[in-house]
């Protein structure tokens, strides 16, 4: 467990770290258009790898697979700090992404494989509330490292990081099963799911903004997009080992879990990612201070995470966390819609602690609904392909929200008849040259900001009343087992239980 939580630390911390930055990067490299890709790039090759990793890890081992994937996390972390323009940047993103999709699944295999459905909220309720220490410390090192020394340290302050994960989780778990050696990787499915879902992406990135709508090259990738998931499926039903076995989402659960990791991640994700540019650029918060005014919604995150894993744990029932949770998560998207160029620090404080309230009653359930419906031969394969859902909604969410943001932010700043304030554009602003505008100029492009940051929260919290009615539908099902499954199983827990004491 002492390795899970450190991998599960450095993962949540990098993306964290990175975001406190972008405006900075942004303005540095320049590429107001590529902002979306910085992150972008990183979770969509995180969604394409996770269900090769999951697959890995059922043949070779969740050990050594593991341990691989932190090894790719931490080679991708040194070159984005080496990166010199934004293509670089958004390539060597995707290197950490790669890397990262083994992470994820990695933890929540092995906690899968370890701990039985009805005690395991509560060590998922552990990982939750590493994920908010992450969450919150993130964004105060990456906006320190921002303000005092240079944004190539928000990747770079991986590696040591990195390098205690490697270590850690190659000696604490080595007692993990070594796997079956039987099974084969689906590299022709693995192929077809990159294609369609690199194609998806581009057409919500690319569609109105860089080509318009009905262009050759839009039409292009909406047909590949068709072809890609159509032959996808086919290979899928035909093979023996699939990278993704579509037998697991016969189970009713499971279908529903997935979607309503789909939608948090869309939401949550997509809308989350950009609150730094309203609050360095509206609020005059500095990089470091944007980071601490994203704690109410971590320390929400953490607190409704443990205290539901706990109730999950103690009674077994668990239908009504994503019902509320999803709820809660739309209603405090649409506050945020309110915001304006005046709104204070309070405020969006206290919208950020419905928020983070509705994520930690979502984000662990809908893991725990899925895993309990999965057959333990699937454990690999089915964690990946559910994780997979939840990157999927969060790279088209941040894709998607994240080119509503920037058309809306330059087109007020073109209805005001400029295609810049002052000398700099939009696409090169930095909070510290706004800060050395004129007053109107600096005040027509905060509006511009505002906006921006209401229209995608309004798309988020429509995204999310989605999830709500998905939640609906769930079937409360027993939660299996009060014991681990296998000998081995059985052994991991006594050491679990100590470190939890």
């Amino acid at each position: 467990m002492s390795g899970l939580v450190i991998a599960m630390l450095l993962a949540q911390l990098d993306n964290m770290i990175v975001a406190p930055a972008l405006p900075t990067i942004v303005g540095d490299l320049g590429g107001l258009q590529h902002l979306a890709w910085v992150t972008t790039g990183y979770i969509l090759a995180t969604t394409i790898a996770t269900p090769i990793w999951g697959k890995l890890g059922d043949l070779y081992g969740r050990r050594i697979t593991f341990v691989s994937a932190i090894g790719v996390f931490l080679v991708g972390s040194a070159l984005c700090g080496m990166a010199h323009n934004m293509a670089e940047l958004v390539g060597f993103r995707a290197v950490q992404g790669l890397g990262a999709g083994g992470l994820i699944v990695g933890v929540l295999s092995i906690i899968g494989e370890m701990i039985p459905p009805r005690d395991r909220s509560k060590y998922q309720g552990i990982m939750m509330a590493v994920m908010p220490v992450a969450l919150i410390g993130g964004p105060l090192i990456g906006g320190f490292i921002t303000d005092h020394l240079s944004w190539r340290w928000a990747f770079y302050v991986n590696l040591p990081l990195g390098v205690v994960a490697l270590v850690v989780g190659w000696l604490t778990l080595a007692k993990l099963p070594r796997g079956t050696g039987h099974a084969r990787i689906d590299w022709l499915g693995t192929g077809l799911l990159a294609v369609w879902i690199t194609s998806l992406v581009l057409i919500t990135s690319w569609g109105g903004t860089e080509y318009a709508w009905a262009s050759p090259q839009i039409l292009g990738l909406a047909v590949l997009t068709v072809a890609g998931l159509v032959a996808f499926i086919a290979v899928e039903r035909r093979k023996a080992e699939p990278i993704m076995p579509l037998r697991v989402f016969r189970n009713r659960n499971f279908s529903l879990a997935g979607g309503i990791a789909f939608i948090s991640g869309f939401a949550l994700f997509g809308a989350i990612g950009y609150l730094p540019q309203y609050q360095q650029f509206v609020q005059g918060a500095s990089a470091t201070n944007s980071g601490l005014l994203l704690m109410p919604m971590m320390i929400a995150v953490m607190v409704v995470s443990i205290v539901s894993g706990q109730i999950i744990s103690r009674t077994g029932k668990y239908r009504i966390f994503p019902i509320v949770g999803a709820a809660v998560v739309a209603a405090g998207m649409f506050l945020f819609t309110t915001v304006g160029v005046g709104t204070s620090q309070v405020t969006t404080a206290m919208f950020m602690v419905v928020l983070g309230g509705g994520m930690g009653a979502i984000m662990q359930t809908s893991t725990l609904i899925a895993q309990n419906s999965l057959d333990p031969r699937d454990m690999g394969a089915g964690t990946g392909a559910s994780t997979f859902l939840r990157n999927m909604g969060s790279s088209l969410g941040v894709s998607i929200l994240g080119a509503i943001y920037a058309h809306q932010l330059t087109g007020t700043l073109a209805d005001a008849a400029t295609g810049s304030t002052g000398k700099v554009t939009a696409s090169s602003m930095t909070p510290a040259m706004l800060r050395s505008l004129p007053e109107s100029a600096r005040h027509l492009f905060q509006q511009a900001v505002t906006n921006g940051v209401t229209s995608l929260f309004l798309w988020g919290g429509a995204v999310a009343a989605l999830g709500f009615v998905v939640a609906l539908f769930i079937k409360h099902v027993p939660l299996r087992g009060s014991k681990p499954v296998g000998a081995q199983a059985e052994a991991a827990v006594a050491p679990v239980a100590e470190l939890v004491a």
